[in-house]
Parts: structure tokens; sequence; C-alpha cells
């Protein structure tokens, strides 16, 4: 495949690695998430279905049909993927057998707008982000019912679900630190992605701009190194400074996460494909 020059100042792309599509003939790639086996799933969303690539084998088949349109995964400790299903803007638990549990249905009594991404801390508790992306297939709330495009937190108990930042115009990707302290959000409607301090309770402060540059999915790697997407993969350093660019042959760059046993190989969803590259660096999930 034709490719750009990936750019990179750190090293963090494993020598002489190229960039490889592992699969394609999707509709629309999204949501990539690595279980602990090293193993990625991944959501062909318009066909409603999720895709396990698998280590031992290099490759993909469908883990589960009529997933809810889903679009952004994670796995927890228990080894349960928990993904934002868009079709009826829930949010599910789905076990390994790919039986599914709702965890959430509404907030206050409202359908939430869909959401998008999420992650699971250390402690269980899950963060959610919930914009605004109007759907032809919705059919209960083709309108927004909630008062703006919130992020949310759900806590370890599944007892407490509430907002922890309300002044964001439209949250997209989502990733927090292997320690649990610090949280990366990407406002895709305002061009930004910002950091903040974790608490105990699942509150949020200090919220601080890292970068002026959105994105829709994004990872970290063990370096603090953030990936962020949308035209190719953007690497930021913890300082905020570009490090890195991944170029992708596609009009859009949806997600990414590290997979395999090592973690170090990164894997991206872009529009009908799913790629591959290795790196010196390992991710933290």
């Amino acid at each position: 495949m034709s490719q750009a020059q990936i750019v990179d100042k750190r090293g963090i792309v494993a020598k002489k690695a190229t960039l490889e599509k592992v699969a394609d003939g999707f509709s629309f790639t999204e949501g990539p998430a690595v279980n602990r086996a090293g193993d990625v799933y991944f959501t062909d969303q318009p066909n409603d279905r999720i895709i396990k690539w698998s280590f031992f084998t290099g490759e993909t088949s469908v883990f589960m049909e009529n997933a809810g349109r889903s679009n952004g995964m994670f796995f927890d400790r228990m080894g349960n993927l928990i993904t934002c299903a868009d079709m009826e803007n829930e949010l599910w638990e789905i076990d390994a057998k790919g039986n599914k549990k709702v965890l959430i249905e509404n907030y206050q009594g409202k359908k939430l707008n869909g959401p998008n991404d999420l992650w699971v801390a250390p402690n269980g508790g899950i963060y959610i982000t919930d914009p605004l992306y109007k759907r032809d297939y919705w059919t209960r709330n083709p309108e927004m019912l909630q008062d703006g495009e919130h992020l949310y937190y759900l806590s370890p108990d599944r007892v407490q679900f509430f907002r922890v930042d309300e002044k964001l115009v439209k949250p997209n990707g989502i990733i927090g630190t292997p320690d649990g302290k610090k949280l990366y959000v990407a406002d895709i409607g305002d061009n930004k992605t910002y950091v903040y301090d974790i608490e105990e309770d699942g509150y949020l402060r200090n919220r601080k701009l890292f970068v002026e540059m959105g994105s829709d999915g994004m990872t970290l790697d063990h370096r603090g190194n953030l990936y962020l997407t949308g035209k190719g993969v953007t690497v930021f350093n913890q300082k905020g400074e570009q490090i890195a660019h991944i170029p992708i042959d596609a009009n859009w760059t949806a997600n990414v996460t590290f997979g395999g046993p090592q973690r170090k190989t990164l894997f991206i969803t872009a529009m009908d494909a799913f790629y591959s590259l290795e790196m010196n660096v390992r991710g933290t999930h």
C-alpha cells in the first residue's frame, strides 16, 4: 500500500517497521479494545457487529452480531467488554460468550445523546463521553434529549451515575493513565484535548488544556505519550509536544490501541480497514 513518510522524533516506532493493513472490507471500523491475552476487538459499526483479531492466528473473525451498533469499547479487569451501544444510546457489558448486560439506559430518566467512547479506571469506575451525532437509524430520539454534550462517570458499584464535566462542546475520545490519577478527554467540537486530575470518588479537578487538537479515539503508551486520531495518528509527549505522526491512507482515522501479549503493536481503525504498526513502546492497558 502507498503511504506517506512516518515522522518519528523519539524512536517510538520499531526500526524498519511499516504500516500493515491487517484486514479490510468493513464499512466503518471503530472502538479497538485489547483483552488480557492481547487479542484486539473492534467494531464494524454500520454492519452492527464486533470483530475479533486473534494474536495467535493473526486473523479476524466475527465475535458478535447485533452488537447495538457498538462504538467505543474497553475491557474491564474481569474480562468483560464494555461498549458504547449506539443503537439505543446505552452502555453494555458483554462477557466472553457474547452475553450482554445493559449497564446504563438513561440519565435522570432521559436517553443519552449517544455514548461514544469510554475508559474503565483501575477501580472499575467508567468514564463515558456523550456527544450528539444525529443518526438515521435512531428509532426513538432523533433529537438531543440531554441539555448538552457532557462527560459522565459510572461508579464501580454501578449505583451512581453522574456528570463530571458539563463545559465541553462535543466530548469524544477518552483515555486515563494506568495509575488512575489522570484522565485525557478530547473535545472534538472545540478542537482541544484536556487533562484532568481524578479524585477518589470519581470526580475530576484541575482541568487543563493539553493540546490544541481534538481527537476521535486515543490511547497512551508506557512513556506517557498520548496518541490522537483524525488525520492519521498524531503523538504528543507528556509536555504536549508533538513527537510523531503516522499517516494513514484513509480519509479518517477513528481510533487506536496497543495489542499483542506485550502490547507492542499499535492497532488503528480507519474507515473500512484495520491496521497495525510495530512499536518500540508498549501500551498501558
